[in-house]
């Protein structure tokens, strides 16, 4: 048989109705009917923005309330009228944009690496321009146990933000954990900003800065890993699929 009958015969065959015995078809309907559930719609993207950016406030005040707040005691009218609405500002950008992540099909403009990276260079430019001390006493000491408070608090902001995005869904889970990570490192900066009276520039610009990329790591390190997980699962009904066929 050459090439061009062997052609032939499977176009015929991928022309050739397939007809289904009613039985079967009704064993599918059944099926996937009794798997459906009705589901609510999701609210509107403004009131989950606004929802995570309060998780974020109230993770900020809850942590500043523990420790005492120290630092915004400290600050100047300025510094205060500064810092924490662009802290908000932030907050709505990088919550708006986890909102878009998690809804298949949004458009993203910029992103999500490059919108952190921008995150990250508007608050560093911010504390450059407010704080102008440059000495470094304790610099490391000290340093660390911001990096680690700002950090520890921000965990629990990520894992509300996942709560009220649960029913949401990550095409890429990577790309949202960084969001996420980014969002959740804003709201440890907030807890050091109302906490810690260490205005030294070097202080604020390297440890309470540095919140924020490390979360967005840690966030970005959870989604790849869900990922991988969630490809392993797929590979393993796969084969065992495969093996019932067989069978």
């Amino acid at each position: 048989m050459r090439d061009e009958q062997i052609d032939e015969a499977l176009n015929k065959a991928a022309r050739a109705p397939q007809e289904l015995k009613p039985e079967t078809l009704r064993r599918i309907s059944d099926a996937i009917g009794s798997s459906l559930r009705p589901v609510r719609p999701l609210p509107p993207q403004w009131a989950i923005t606004g929802g995570l950016v309060l998780i974020c406030a109230a993770v900020s005040l809850a942590g500043a309330a523990r420790a005492g707040f120290f630092g915004i005691e400290k600050m100047s009218l300025l510094e205060r009228g500064l810092i924490f609405p662009a802290l908000g500002i932030l907050a709505w950008v990088m919550g708006s944009a986890l909102v878009h992540e998690m809804i298949p099909g949004s458009r993203r403009r910029i992103s999500s690496g490059t919108l952190s990276i921008l995150a990250i260079a508007a608050l560093a430019g911010l504390f450059a321009f407010l704080f102008r001390d440059y000495q470094t006493d304790h610099f490391f000491s000290i340093g660390i146990v911001c990096l680690v408070t700002g950090f520890l608090h921000a965990i629990p902001a990520g894992l509300l933000g996942w709560l009220l995005l649960r029913r949401g869904f990550a095409v890429n889970p990577v790309s949202a954990g960084l969001i996420a990570g980014t969002l959740a490192g804003l709201a440890g900066v907030g807890v050091l900003e109302l906490h810690c009276p260490n205005f030294q520039a070097a202080h604020v610009l390297v440890w309470h800065t540095a919140v924020v990329p490390l979360s967005a790591a840690a966030g970005a390190l959870t989604g790849w890993l869900v990922r991988s997980w969630s490809r392993k699962h797929a590979i393993r009904e796969r084969v065992r699929s495969a093996d019932r066929k067989t069978q």
